[in-house]
């Protein structure tokens, strides 16, 4: 008999661009521009029927079910749809949290995109989209994933582009991570000006890797830096290995990445990076986002 569960594999992303203004949106959150990429390290989030809404998280998280992204996004879509949560969610973490790689994000549109096959709902129907907006400003970027760009607070898609294949390092210091709040109070008080998204936009679009390494900008990154010193280390780090062309903090961090010219040379560079205790991956990119690997939530009669 089968296991009556849907099984979503949620990727990680990182911030090829990130261009922070000090306007704010109506509800307050920052204006951006990011262009953001998925990549090939994922959590795997198990949605299984249930009488009430339940969330285990492996290994455990601080958070509370209650502020986890993961069940306020089956909380959130259950009430827009006026219908029970009767979903019990597992995760599986590989994502680090605050590490600016979106693990909280992916989570939560993996619920959606789970849901919306188990309630018999379309994943392209507005709702869905509005529902991963009110959850966190990523999240409805993880429903479709690949190389996109973003603006509003990051949660209005701009522009799609075609795959690009690329070879990267992650690595995040040790410590707790970066918290986005404080990243973005940080900013407020020492604005940086944004670089150019142009030359970017211009190399994704000709699949020009080393040129899009060349034009990757994230104006958030002194702020990591500030927060927590260690990400500094990481980036002059990663910038001095062979094969990685441009090394760039992800998000408001900790994490940071490297492009790199192939595989070996993000091979190597993780390795050594892991030698110094630090948490590294070597990734390709992904041109999808959230994708449901497993679906039995209908096997049983």
């Amino acid at each position: 008999m089968a296991i009556q569960r849907i099984v979503v594999q949620a990727p990680a992303k990182i911030n090829l661009y990130l261009g922070v203004s000090l306007q704010r949106t109506l509800v307050g959150y920052h204006r951006l521009s990011t262009l953001m990429g998925t990549v090939g390290l994922y959590d795997q989030v198990t949605l299984e029927p249930s009488d009430r809404l339940s969330l285990i998280c492996r290994p455990s998280v601080r958070t509370s079910m209650e502020n986890n992204t993961a069940s306020m996004a089956a909380l959130f879509f259950a009430e827009a749809l006026d219908r029970p949560a009767d979903v019990a969610i597992t995760l599986d973490k590989t994502i680090p949290a605050q590490a600016g790689l979106g693990g909280g994000s992916a989570d939560a549109a993996a619920v959606l995109l789970g849901l919306c096959a188990a309630w018999g709902i379309d994943p392209f129907d507005p709702l869905v989209h509005g529902v991963a907006a009110s959850v966190g400003a990523d999240v409805p970027f993880f429903l479709t994933g690949g190389l996109a760009l973003m603006g509003g607070a990051g949660d209005q898609l701009e522009e799609t582009f075609s795959a690009v294949p690329f070879h990267a390092v992650l690595v995040r210091p040790g410590g707790v991570g970066v918290s986005t709040p404080r990243a973005y109070e940080a900013f407020d008080a020492h604005p940086e000006p944004a670089a150019p998204l142009e030359p970017l936009v211009d190399a994704v679009a000709a699949a020009n890797v080393d040129a899009m390494a060349a034009a990757c900008a994230n104006n958030l990154e002194p702020a990591a830096f500030e927060l927590l010193p260690a990400t500094r280390q990481v980036a002059q780090f990663l910038s001095a290995q062979p094969g990685v062309l441009n090394a760039l903090v992800t998000g408001s961090g900790s994490c940071v990445f490297g492009l790199c010219r192939d595989a070996g040379a993000a091979d190597v560079a993780a390795t050594e990076a892991a030698r110094l205790g630090w948490w590294s991956r070597a990734v390709s990119s992904t041109p999808y986002g959230c994708r449901i690997v497993e679906d039995g939530w209908r096997a049983l009669p």
